[in-house]
């Protein structure tokens, strides 16, 4: 069973994200209803929070930046990234130790 926040496309694999910019530091935080939650060091101005949100996914799940693209919630808190070409099963098991997850 996927979890809520992670949907398989014909792409790769879209996750639902809710960021809390200008934390103290980068973290995965856990699920808060359907999404992810995460905090990001970056503020949330010229796009410097979503860049910052696209680095730390593709860290994440070992993929290059390059395969990380936002899909929506530019100027918004809740976010869809795209994991190109990764497998659903795969960034749920990178992701799994998550409380809540």
């Amino acid at each position: 069973m996927t979890p809520p926040w992670l949907r398989p496309v014909p792409a790769g694999v879209e996750l639902r994200i809710l960021v809390q910019p200008r934390a103290s530091r980068d973290q995965l935080v856990g699920v808060q209803g359907d999404e992810l939650k995460v905090r990001l060091a970056a503020p949330p101005v010229e796009g410097a929070a979503n860049a910052a949100c696209c680095a730390f996914f593709a860290k994440l799940c070992r993929l290059p930046k390059s395969h990380v693209t936002l899909v929506s919630g530019e100027s918004s808190r809740h976010k869809r990234l795209l994991l190109s070409g990764a497998e659903a099963a795969a960034v749920a098991a990178l992701l799994e130790p998550l409380p809540g997850a």
